[in-house]
Order: C-alpha cells, then structure tokens, then sequence
C-alpha cells in the first residue's frame, strides 16, 4: 500500500520562526496593536465543540470550520496500562492488525478503496489510549466513518496476517532499542512506576510478542473496545448532526456491557524515587533522564509547570543563538560547552505524570550538565522571576495557538480532551489559566513537586561519571540559614 495512503505515527506540531522587515517604532506598535486583537478575536471566535452521546454511551464530538478537508477518528481509553504482564503489547498488536483487512473488506480490497479517496489513515497506541483517525475530503465523511467503524468492530484477525505482522513488530523493537531517546524513557517509566502497569511499555516485551495469539487478541478487542470509552471525534468541514447519524449508523452495535457491569477503571500506579544504570563505554553518547512525580491530567498544576518547563526550554547544539538564547540553562551550556542537547518534559497520565528532563551528553560533561540542571530547578523553587514567567507564558500561548494549524491536530485534540478531562476545553479557558500564573505560583507548585523529592533517574551509555544516587538526591534541595 502506498505510505500516503495508509501509515502509522503519532503526532508531531512544527515551530515556525516568521522575521519581517525592520519597522519604525510607531509602525511596530501598530503590529503589535494588530497582533493583540487578531489573538483576542482567535481566542472567542473558535467555532463551538459540540458532543453527542449515543445510546450505548459513545461520545460524538465535532468542530466545524467549513473547510474542503476534514479529520474524523475513533479515540479509545485503552493502551498498554490496561495491560497484564503476560498480554503486554496486545494493543500494540491489534493496531499493527487493524489495515490488514476486515470482515468485510479483505486486506487487498481495504487498501484498494483508502486509496481511491486519496485519503490518509493513521493510529497510534499510547499506555492509555488508542486511537484510528482519517484525513479526507469533507464529502468523503460518510466512508471514512464507516470505514473507521469497521476498522474497530471487525477486525479480522487472520492468521496468516497475525504471523507477518508479528514479524514486522520484532523488527521494529530491534530499531527501537537503537534509538536510545526512546530506551531511557522507557526505562524511566520502568524505575519510577516499578512494578505497577505504567512501567510496561507499549510496545511489549519480545518474549510476548512471540507467544501471542488469536485468541489473546480478540480478548483484548472484546474487553476494552467499548462504546462508553470511545470517542467519535471530527475536524475542518464537517456536519455535527450529520457525523452523529453516521455514529449512530454505523457505531451504535459497539457493546457497553462489561462482566464487572461498569468500566473497568485503570490499576493505581505508584511513583518510586529509584534509578536505572545501563552503562555501555562503547556508545559516543550517554542518555540521562531525570524526573519527580508530576500531576495527573485534570491537576490545575500542570499549567505552572509548563512555565517552568519553558522556563528552563530546550537546547540542541544546531540551534542558533549560542550564548544569547533566551534559557538560562542554554546558555550555562553553550558557554561551558556541556551537553549535546536537552530538554524538558512533562508527561500526564490519568491520575499521575512525569515532571522532568533529559539531556544527552559525552561521557566527560554528565556530572556538570546534572548539576546545573538541577540547580535550574532549585532556582525555580525559590527566585523564578517575573519576566521569564512572561516569556514562557507566551511561548505557551503561542503553542496552544498553533493547535489551530490544520484539521489533524484539531481532531486529536478534541477525542484527547474528552478521554482525558470529560469535555473540550476551549483556548479560551486556556488563555485564562494560564494568565492567572505568575512568579510565586510558579514558586509554590515547583516546590510542591520538585523541592526535596526523591527522582528517579535513568541512563543508557558512557554513565561512569553520572553521580552516586546519594548525591543526586542530596542536590533536590538547597541548604539556606
């Protein structure tokens, strides 16, 4: 099949950097004037998220904005922490599945007609959702939804498929493992939510992988695919009223029914300051990753530690600026010649997350580059100040901003947003969270959160100079009189 036409990612939001010609300073004012009210008329002038539910509980969500294209997909709450030591990567398993034909449509014949739209289908897994989701032209609503609700509902499960793609996935955790930005993040969830089921990657364990079945996945399919943890959600030049005929068409036979009578709420996950080692002197470069427990996704808290993260910012040695970049740490690193690059991160669960950073570093400049990244977030703790709060807070602003660019991203983030806080929350709403931070709240959370908690860290690489545990612990707090 043609990788236009059926592919498998995530998703992925580019930055843009626009320069205009120099300005007189009464002209730049003008520009800014302009600037401020097109963002204002943004926030308010959105067109509404409007949700339906169906019968058997399913949630339809839409944004119409009248436009030629349009995004619809199917969002489940299910991934790898719904998992069980000996069916982890199930789901992973069933994605791989779910282009390679239906009861209805033989592999050949389903790729034969995404095709003839010269439509683009997409889905990924993630540790608490799944999802299938399409880009086509707007009139090809119709198939693209009975498309995606045949993907969900039959899905063939032949043998003969199962066998290839298992193949396809053993090759693709060999390239996993060589990619070590991927590697130390999972051996991070690993360390920090030892044995609970956050600690088990998506992708599951080669050892499961070979031993799945059919029937292993069709239990899957039959446990966690249900109407009241899906959401049919669409994007650009749809009709709400005409996308909830086609749920209730095509989707109202997805069963709402559970053994337990009532959806199956995920495993507790607990959060262990602890750490992973896996020194290798052969690799050129060590990954270090470093993290405390953050907020789940519906947690206020989360808006003052995405300053603090675009406080701190990233870094790349390719970037341009050197020394008079805008990042404290950026700068510390490029004067001193640290570390290759880093950056921050802040990953949410339902109920728990991962506050943290990872930098990748030669094997001489680990300890220099820990030490000041931690001395960066003992500085948010106690003097963050009033300006870069503002500089990160617009960096925010602009990056829920460019969740407006396209249909795809408008898409994800409505069946993202009813799965994970139970409706749409408008940039507007946003906008508003975040203006209310300013420098002591950023203070207090990250005190909360970071000031004299025990991480759990992760390398992968030439680690001999990484500190003794003892001692990165020991850095999480400042001694003052």
């Amino acid at each position: 099949m043609a990788a236009s036409s059926v592919c498998r990612a995530g998703c992925a939001a580019g930055r843009t950097l626009l320069r205009g010609p120099r300005s007189s300073p009464a002209l730049m004012s003008l520009g800014r004037n302009r600037g401020a009210a097109t963002y204002a008329q943004a926030l308010h002038n959105i067109p509404e998220t409007q949700v339906t539910s169906l019968d058997n509980g399913l949630r339809v969500a839409s944004e119409e904005s009248g436009q030629p294209t349009c995004t619809v997909g199917v969002w489940i709450g299910v991934g790898s922490r719904y998992e069980s030591e000996k069916n982890n990567g199930a789901g992973y398993f069933v994605e791989h599945l779910a282009f390679k034909g239906t009861k209805k449509r033989p592999c050949a014949t389903f790729e034969k007609e995404v095709e003839s739209m010269g439509a683009h289908l997409n889905c990924y897994t993630s540790r608490e959702q799944t999802a299938y989701f399409m880009k086509a032209l707007s009139k090809d609503l119709p198939r693209a939804v009975e498309i995606l609700a045949d993907i969900v509902q039959n899905c063939s499960l032949e043998d003969s498929q199962i066998e290839k793609e298992r193949s396809t996935i053993l090759q693709e955790l060999q390239e996993i493992d060589s990619n070590l930005t991927d590697v130390v993040f999972d051996y991070l969830h690993a360390t920090a939510f030892q044995g609970t089921a956050l600690s088990r990657t998506v992708e599951g364990t080669t050892e499961n992988i070979k031993r799945l079945t059919r029937a292993d996945l069709a239990a899957y399919i039959d446990t966690h695919y249900k109407a009241p943890r899906m959401v049919l959600a669409a994007a650009g030049g749809v009709s709400h009223t005409e996308l909830v005929d086609l749920a209730r068409q095509h989707l109202s036979g997805v069963p709402f029914e559970y053994k337990e009578d009532a959806v199956p709420i995920p495993p507790p996950c607990r959060f262990t300051g602890s750490e992973i080692r896996v020194r290798d002197d052969a690799l050129p470069l060590a990954h270090v990753a470093i993290a405390v427990e953050g907020p789940g996704w519906s947690n206020p808290d989360n808006i003052p530690l995405l300053v603090a993260n675009l406080i701190i910012g990233r870094y790349d040695r390719t970037f341009g600026g050197g020394k008079n970049q805008s990042s404290r740490l950026a700068t510390i690193a490029v004067e001193n010649k640290l570390c290759q690059s880093f950056q921050t991160f802040n990953t949410c669960y339902s109920d728990t997350g991962l506050f943290g950073l990872h930098f990748v570093s030669d094997a001489l400049n680990i300890e220099d580059t820990l030490h000041f990244a931690q001395g960066e977030w003992m500085r948010l703790c106690t003097s963050a100040t009033d300006g870069e709060v503002k500089r990160a807070k617009n960096i925010l602003r602009n990056a829920l901003v460019a969740q407006l660019d396209g249909t795809t991203p408008l898409c994800e983030n409505i069946g993202s947003h009813l799965l994970n806080y139970g409706r749409r929350i408008s940039l507007a709403e946003w906008d508003a969270r975040i203006a209310t931070v300013d420098a002591r709240m950023v203070q207090e959370v990250c005190s909360k959160y970071i000031y004299d908690k025990c991480p759990a860290v992760a390398a992968v690489g030439p680690i001999e100079q990484l500190p003794d545990y003892n001692r990165i612990r020991s850095a999480m707090y400042w001694l003052r009189f």
